[in-house]
C-alpha cells in the first residue's frame, strides 16, 4: 500500500536510505578504527534479514526508492545475497546498491549481481600494495583488485565506483596513480573528504585534504570537464577532457550538500539516524520485537524524520563528533 510522501521539517523529499547489515569488518582503517578493532554487537542485537526487510518494505512505501547496502563491511554477514532477493521484491524500489571494501567480491560478486544489486562502491584509499597495506593495517590489495576484476566480469548493471578518503599527509601521493586507474574506463575512482566519525577521535580539520586540491592535482595533468549535478547528489563528477573516464569529489567538510539532502540512515542494531552526524537517534528495534504493526512504526519514523538536522555543522565552532563511528554508524 502507498502511503504519504515521507518530508523532513525543512521540506526536503527523504528518498534514500543507507542501510546498515553489520557493524564487523575485516580491515583495519587508520581513518577508520583502532589496529585492535572494536566491541561488535552481539548477534542478538542485529536485526534479522526479515526485521530489516520489514523496515524498507514500509520506507518504500512513504517514497523510499534507493537503498545501500553498508556496514561495517556488508559481506561479512553471512547469506548477504538473500537478504538482496528480499529487498529485490519490494517493488517500489528503484535502485539497490552496496558499499565494499572488495576483500570478499571475487567470493559473492557473481551471486550479489544475480540477487539484484544494481552498483557497486569499492573502497580503495591506494593502488599500492604497501601503501594499501600501511593504511588498511592489512596486505589484501591483490584480493580487492580480484574482486573489483571479478565484478566488472559478472556484468553489474550500474556503474563501479571506487572510493578513496582522502588524509593530508598520505593521498597526495595516491592522487595521480588513483586517477591514472579511473582511465582505464571501468572504474569512476571518488575522492572522499575525512571525517570526524575515526574511533581513534584523532580527527583534526589540518588533516582534511579537500577536493579543491585534488582536483587541482589532476586537473593540472589530465584537464577535467565539470558534468551538471544531480539533485541530492552527494558527489561532484567530472570528466576528463579526452574522454577517458570520469572521477569524483565528495567534499562533505569543504562544500557540504545538506541543503537537498534525502538521505536517512538505519544501524544494524535497528536505530534511525537522520544525519550521519546525528547525536540522537531513533530505536525502531525495540517497537518492532515488541510487535508494532506498521501504522505505529510509520509514525515513529514520521517523528524522528521531522526532526532531521538542517546541515551537520562538521566545519562550524562547537561542532561535536557523534558517539558512534563510521563502522556503528554505516557509511
Amino acid at each position: 500500500m502507498a502511503r504519504d510522501s515521507l518530508r523532513d521539517g525543512h521540506g526536503r523529499l527523504i528518498e534514500d536510505l543507507r542501510l546498515s547489515v553489520t557493524d564487523r569488518c575485516n580491515l583495519r582503517c587508520a581513518y577508520c578504527m583502532p589496529a585492535e578493532g572494536l566491541p561488535w554487537l552481539a548477534r542478538e542485537e542485529v536485526l534479522s534479514f526479515e526485521e530489516l526487510a520489514r523496515v524498507v518494505a514500509l520506507l518504500a512505501q512513504m517514497g523510499v526508492v534507493d537503498v545501500r547496502l553498508t556496514g561495517g563491511e556488508p559481506l561479512v554477514r553471512r547469506d548477504l545475497p538473500v537478504l538482496v532477493a528480499m529487498l529485490r521484491r519490494i517493488g517500489e524500489l528503484r535502485e539497490l546498491s552496496l558499499t565494499t571494501n572488495g576483500l570478499l567480491l571475487e567470493r559473492d560478486a557473481p551471486a550479489l549481481v544475480a540477487a539484484g544489486v544494481d552498483r557497486f562502491n569499492v573502497s580503495l584509499d591506494s593502488v599500492d600494495r604497501e601503501r594499501y597495506a600501511e593504511l588498511t593495517r592489512r596486505d589484501a590489495l591483490p584480493r580487492v583488485m580480484c574482486g573489483l576484476r571479478r565484478l566488472a566480469e559478472v556484468g553489474c548493471p550500474g556503474p563501479i565506483k571506487v572510493n578513496a578518503v582522502a588524509l593530508r599527509g598520505y593521498t597526495e601521493r595516491e592522487v595521480l596513480p588513483l586517477a591514472e586507474f579511473a582511465r582505464q574506463g571501468r572504474f569512476e575512482v571518488r575522492f572522499i573528504e575525512f571525517m570526524p566519525l575515526d574511533a581513534d577521535r584523532a580527527w583534526q580539520r589540518e588533516r582534511v585534504l579537500t577536493g579543491a586540491e585534488v582536483r587541482a592535482a589532476i586537473d593540472a595533468v589530465h584537464p577535467l570537464v565539470e558534468e551538471p549535478r544531480e539533485p541530492s547528489a552527494t558527489a561532484r563528477t567530472f570528466r576528463f577532457a579526452d574522454g577517458r573516464g570520469r572521477i569524483g569529489f565528495v567534499n562533505p567538510v569543504s562544500e557540504p550538500f545538506c541543503g537537498d539532502c534525502n538521505r536517512i540512515r538505519l544501524t544494524a542494531d535497528g536505530h534511525l539516524r537522520t544525519c550521519l552526524f546525528s547525536l540522537n537517534e531513533t530505536d525502531l528495534r525495540t517497537p518492532l520485537r515488541a510487535g508494532a504493526d506498521d501504522d505505529e512504526l510509520e509514525q515513529i519514523v514520521r517523528a524522528a524524520v521531522w526532526r532531521k538536522e538542517l546541515k551537520h555543522r562538521v566545519d562550524e565552532p562547537g561542532f561535536i563528533q557523534p558517539e558512534r563511528t563510521m563502522s556503528a554508524i554505516g557509511g
